[in-house]
């Protein structure tokens, strides 16, 4: 992990992110990407807006707030760049992921209090849906990042074998502990268990080649997808959910609907999402 990207808007929430980049970025001896977003709107920038004089004092307001929004004592010895935009356009946040080869987004959200919902029209949202690299998202002002077990939620399907691939990579790294959390529902999808046993077994096989980490496959029957997420995460002691996702298109297989905003929204603990 070489540089991590990090959305500021001034929020106590992404002040959050910016501590949890912060630690990884030590750990890593990652170069920090402190990206701020104006609020700006286009007339400012047209002819029949703002005088130039005033649009460019805004400029250098926000700049130099963001400057010193930056001035942390634990910022200290880390190589930050700073990055304002003009426009808070948040697919933008992907371009420059893309333009600096960035290799993770960190973001604050508020989760289900004080925004609507999680995946519902949120920054974060448009983020996650147009980020191709992981977006860690957190709620609280973490103490530590070590994140030593890892609930990651998988449906055995061979179309997310790629991006397990790139999150045991990433968690291997770290040292993390990865569980793979299949949830069975009591509807048409559910399987006994020597059918879920199989489907992890050829998950495995075709991913890795191996079945070492059988012992860390966890199944779980629950009512909801997104219950069975989080039930079993506190049962394992996690310290962070991972969920694939599809992006623009929806989340992953069984992941219709509301799952991955069901689970940011309601779990205390930060979420990871990985680009299928």
């Amino acid at each position: 992990m070489n540089k991590i990207i990090v959305p500021i808007d001034f929020s106590e929430y992404s002040e959050y992110a910016l501590k949890v980049a912060a630690k990884l970025a030590k750990k890593n001896n990652a170069e920090l990407l402190a990206l701020h977003m104006l609020e700006m709107s286009e007339v400012m920038f047209t002819a029949g807006g703002e005088e130039p004089q005033k649009v460019i004092y805004f400029l250098k307001l926000a700049e130099q707030q963001f400057e010193d929004f930056l001035k942390k004592d634990y910022l200290q010895d880390l190589k930050v760049t700073p990055i304002v935009k003009h426009f808070k356009v948040f697919s933008e946040v992907n371009d420059i992921a893309q333009k600096y080869d960035a290799d993770l987004i960190v973001m604050g959200s508020h989760g289900a209090s004080g925004v609507k919902e999680f995946f519902i029209g949120s920054n974060t949202e448009r983020v996650v849906r147009y980020a191709d690299i992981p977006v860690l998202v957190v709620k609280n002002d973490l103490p530590q990042v070590s994140f030593e077990v890892v609930a990651y939620a998988c449906d055995f399907s061979e179309e997310s074998i790629e991006t397990y691939l790139k999150a045991v990579s990433m968690f291997d790294k770290m040292g993390s502990r990865l569980y793979l959390i299949y949830v069975n529902l009591p509807n048409d999808k559910f399987k006994n268990a020597l059918e879920m046993e199989r489907l992890a077994v050829n998950f495995l096989t075709k991913a890795e080649g191996n079945l070492n980490r059988m012992e860390n496959v966890y199944y779980t029957s629950d009512y909801t997808i997104e219950d069975g997420i989080l039930n079993s995460s506190i049962k394992i002691g996690a310290d962070l959910i991972a969920i694939p996702t599809h992006g623009r298109k929806g989340l992953s297989h069984f992941f219709q609907g509301s799952v991955g905003e069901d689970v940011a929204n309601h779990s205390t603990l930060p979420v990871i999402t990985f680009k299928i």
